[in-house]
């Protein structure tokens, strides 16, 4: 059986490998020609986990990375390349050597000098990338080329480092010179995609603990514990309540891989602001709501349940286990699939390619626990709460918080295609609604139709989560007219001028680059470029906690000329784009490519939120800043540049 097991565990970790083709590495190319020579810039972002060695590693050392030039028209190579980045360097036992390599980021530059008039040359990186658990991915290559006609106006190095252009009658650069690669000043706070693994974990833990206290978890844990209990002797059947829990988590894992090898990581983060994807999960949980408010039950075909026990008699040793816990899924389905469909989206949108594994690991747990637990101390079974009028209470209020997370999934698809149907203050008098309709449910002073009735009073515990409740809907009223709400801000949309607004915005918030950088030379003011996301959690948080600051909006209104820039924006471009990214052509075709183009190509990024302050001339000056809740360390960063 043991065997069966690893076999089907490796097969399914197969499937996910093959799911898609993982690349760790993500170059830039980057020529600046000036008078003199060329200077060619190769920039690899790097994966999180892996690394690339340096170009001057020894022969008998690992594969160095190398940069190759295939053709040279118009310059010669007189030089070695060099490298750019944060080497690290460690001796490593197996090459009996010290070994540089490089982690997040590394550029090499070469400089060309010209000897002649028209430069065309083309080239080549060769790269193995290794991660942390010395695995590699061996043989890459990425491909270059440049062609430069004489032109009337030619870049010059001014002798600091820094170019400018000498002009010869020709007409001024239009925005598009502001779309090359930039020079990131090194340091800074770089962001990390998504949540983290132990994020996702602990998220799918609670998501457990909740699962366990519904109708259809909690009474079936005495009854499947004494179960064990009477199976056999007692080693036994301790052995077989730990198994039981084991299934639970292998069924539940196996469920994340199922989701991640069928779309792919890639297609999951596509989905986040999906319309579609979006709209659907709003109508589910709308469903799921109603379920729980008694309006009908959810429940799966009993013929499903019935084969499962029939299995689960005809087998025996730990497929018999494995399909009562089958069993156990199943029958708890209308409880948990609300919890577990919203874990496994956030999970897939903001974690990456094991993120909906992990969550589902989590879940499976703290769901699993108590049966492991009674196991070992049997007469805790006997003191656990007896299911009752509680146990619908709670399945009531479960139902209000999943009418709340709905909007969230309706408000992302309308901010995305610019709807414009659920604006924030609308938004925040739904959830006023819900909260303030749960606190008084707990209270006990409106009742649903379907429950027994009961004439007793509201309970010390339904007393303080009714007092809860009932004060977080009132703490989000100002929220109506602008204040920040920042409990909900991850939630609402984001701030903008308010239906019921009494303060007007002096800043002038742009949504347009190419806009942004026209203005920024007009009045010669530093631009603050803010790339966001309909979709980003983080970036509603930080904008009602770090934005909204009053210290940080002044100097924002009079240092700084802001553009935002929604990564996830479905808005049709007027005429789609065709570019050229890591030697593919691709079609932008929205403003969200379009944005998240740029972020790419241009600032080796492709996480949010991410701000970048720019000159007007399209230099970079200062490191990018990345997520924070601290005002203080934001007002720092405008401030010190």
């Amino acid at each position: 059986m043991k065997r069966i097991s690893l076999t089907i565990i490796f097969a399914a970790v197969w499937l996910l490998m093959q799911a898609q083709i993982y690349n760790p590495v993500h170059w830039t190319f980057q020529a600046d020609t000036t008078a003199k020579d060329v200077v060619v810039r190769l920039t690899a972002s790097i994966d999180d986990g892996w690394h690339l060695y340096d170009i001057n590693t020894p022969d008998d050392g690992p594969s160095a990375t190398r940069l190759e030039f295939e053709e040279l028209g118009g310059v010669r190579l007189d030089e070695p390349p060099h490298v750019k980045g944060k080497p690290i360097t460690i001796f490593d036992e197996d090459f009996d050597m010290d070994i540089t390599y490089y982690e997040h980021s590394m550029t090499i530059e070469q400089r060309l000098p010209r000897n002649g008039e028209k430069i065309d040359f083309k080239g080549y990186v060769a790269y193995n990338v290794c991660n942390d658990g010395n695995s590699c991915l061996s043989n890459n290559r990425y491909d270059f080329s440049f062609n430069e006609n004489p032109v009337s106006a030619a870049p010059v190095d001014d002798g600091e480092g820094a170019f400018h252009t000498i002009d010869f009658g020709a007409p001024a650069a239009d925005t598009s010179e502001f779309w090359k690669p930039a020079e990131i000043p090194e340091g800074g706070d770089v962001p990390q995609k998504g949540l983290s693994l132990w994020w996702i974990f602990l998220m799918g833990l609670l998501g457990g603990l909740v699962a366990l206290f519904t109708p259809c978890v909690w009474p079936v844990i005495p009854m499947t514990i004494s179960f064990f209990m009477h199976r056999g002797e007692s080693g036994h059947a301790r052995r077989d309540a730990w198994l039981y829990g084991l299934a639970i988590v292998l069924i539940y894992v196996g469920l994340g891989l199922l989701i991640t090898v069928i779309f792919g990581a890639s297609a999951l983060n596509n989905l986040a602001t999906n319309a579609f994807f979006n709209l659907l999960f709003f109508a589910l949980l709308i469903v799921f709501a109603l379920s729980f408010f008694g309006a009908f039950e959810i429940v799966l075909p009993a013929s499903w349940t019935n084969r499962l026990d029939q299995r689960a008699n005809s087998a025996a040793g730990f497929v018999s286990i494995l399909f009562m816990a089958f069993t156990l899924v199943l029958v708890s389905f209308s409880c948990t699939g609300p919890i577990i469909g919203t874990l496994l989206v956030e999970a897939a949108t903001d974690g990456g390619l094991l993120a909906p594994a992990v969550g589902m690991l989590g879940f499976a747990v703290a769901l699993s626990l108590p049966f492991s637990l009674c196991a070992l101390f049997p007469a805790a079974t006997q003191k656990l709460p007896k299911s009752g009028q509680w146990m619908q209470r709670l399945k009531v209020c479960l139902g209000f918080l999943e009418l709340a997370f709905s909007l969230k999934f309706f408000s992302v698809a309308d901010l995305a295609y610019g709807w414009g149907l659920l604006s924030r203050p609308m938004f925040l008098c739904l959830w006023f609604a819900i909260f303030l309709l749960m606190g008084l449910y707990l209270l006990r002073i409106i009742t649903l139709k379907n429950e027994d009735s009961d004439s007793r009073g509201a309970s010390t515990t339904e007393l303080m989560l009714g007092l809860i409740s009932i004060a977080f809907a009132v703490y989000m009223l100002p929220g109506l007219w602008g204040a920040p709400v920042n409990a909900v801000s991850a939630f609402a949309p984001p701030a903008a001028p308010q239906d019921f607004s009494i303060n007007g915005d002096k800043n002038r918030h742009l949504t347009d680059y190419d806009e942004a950088m026209k203005l920024a030379q007009e009045e010669w003011k530093t631009v603050l470029i803010d790339f966001s996301g309909y979709g980003c959690v983080n970036c509603r948080e930080m904008e009602s906690k770090v934005l909204a600051d009053s210290r940080v909006k002044q100097v924002l209104d009079n240092e700084f000329i802001v553009v935002t820039l929604m990564v996830d924006d479905k808005r049709e471009l007027d005429e789609p784009i065709t570019v050229t990214e890591n030697g593919k052509s691709i079609t932008l075709k929205t403003y969200g490519d379009k944005w998240s183009y740029l972020q790419r190509h241009r600032y080796y990024a492709n996480a949010q939120p991410f701000f970048i302050i720019q000159a007007p001339d399209g230099k970079v000056i200062a490191p990018p800043c990345a997520f924070t809740t601290d005002p203080d360390k934001f007002l720092k960063w405008l401030t010190s540049n």
